[in-house]
């Protein structure tokens, strides 16, 4: 006798919506949950977007005012004199010092924050790791204007050992010239900063770090890969992207900074050619120092060096997304 059996096909999986259908569903959202959340999203990107707008626009008018009146030219004038009548003033020298003040803070700080980073994770014993990472957390609370303390009381007079044996061993490059006195200068202003930004940077790649696969380590690991190559294969591969935005939020703060640099700096209004020569200037010092005694032209002409450091910050911003989506590929977001 044939005995004839029944197979019973699975029923199809069902596909899972795009986004499209997400979009469209989030759209058609009936519980009142999903419309309050919904509105409360969408409220708040318009609200950001309106606030930056309306920045943009205040900076934008206040300048075009001081500008106006500007008997120098904005972009290359090596002075800063607002109570002449017409004003002079120009930015020359407050862009070269908060862009070197700043390159120099990145160099020391992101490769010694990125080492601090991969010792808490993947080298330091646990018993170790919990209080180093406690005092990391620490410094990033520390207010600017203690870090400005430190500086000018333990800092500048502890800077004169090195600035001696820069000049000694490498003046003859001219950078690292010292003809002597107080060493409050961009090479004094870059470490601070570094310092201040280092548990900045620190704090953001030892979460990326902590991120990385496990199996990733362990492949690398039975392959007979060191600790130096499973960090070097597996971890800051995964972990670059997130570097990138820790050194860019560390950036920010330097380009910003603002108490600290006029603690430790002696401003002065002309481009010297070595790092340890006092003088200089940065955007956010400049308006510290020179706002409240400054005239309502000279608050415009400030908000016009304001408007100019904004447009760094948007400009680094945007060059650190670009680098980050063109190595997406790469990034432990893909992994």
């Amino acid at each position: 006798m044939d005995i004839s059996t029944q197979t019973t096909d699975a029923p199809p999986p069902v596909p899972e919506p795009t986004m499209a259908e997400q979009k469209r569903n989030a759209r058609g959202a009936t519980r009142p949950g999903d419309r309050i959340f919904l509105g409360l999203s969408r409220g708040s990107g318009i609200l950001l977007l309106v606030i930056m707008a309306a920045i943009a626009v205040f900076l934008t008018y206040r300048a075009s005012l001081a500008i106006s009146k500007d008997h120098g030219n904005f972009l290359t004038t090596f002075e800063w004199n607002t109570n002449l009548q017409p004003p002079s003033f120009g930015i020359a020298v407050l862009a070269f010092g908060t862009v070197v003040s700043s390159i120099i803070a990145m160099a020391i700080a992101v490769p010694i924050a990125v080492a601090i980073a991969l010792f808490i994770t993947h080298y330091a014993p646990r018993r170790m790791a919990g209080p180093v990472a406690y005092v990391i957390d620490l410094l990033a609370a520390v207010p600017s204007i203690v870090y400005g303390l430190w500086g000018a009381l333990i800092l500048v007079p502890h800077m004169t050992g090195l600035y001696g044996w820069l000049d000694k061993y490498l003046g003859w490059t001219g950078i690292f010239s010292w003809e002597g006195g107080a060493p409050r200068s961009m090479l004094t202003v870059g470490i601070l900063l570094a310092i201040m930004i280092l548990p900045i940077i620190t704090n953001v790649s030892r979460e990326v770090f902590r991120q990385v696969p496990r199996m990733h380590e362990e492949a690398a690991l039975a392959l007979g890969a060191t600790r130096w190559e499973v960090v070097r294969m597996s971890v800051l591969p995964f972990g670059r992207s997130g570097v990138i935005s820790a050194s860019m939020l560390g950036l920010g703060r330097a380009l910003g900074e603002t108490m600290a640099v006029a603690t430790v700096l002696s401003p002065t209004f002309d481009i010297q050619a070595s790092l340890l020569d006092p003088g200089g200037g940065t955007f956010a010092q400049n308006i510290a120092s020179k706002f409240s005694e400054a005239t309502q032209d000279g608050r415009d002409a400030l908000i016009a060096s304001g408007l100019v450091l904004f447009v760094i910050t948007l400009l680094v911003n945007g060059a650190a997304r670009a680098i980050i989506a063109r190595r997406k590929e790469y990034s432990g977001a893909n992994a």
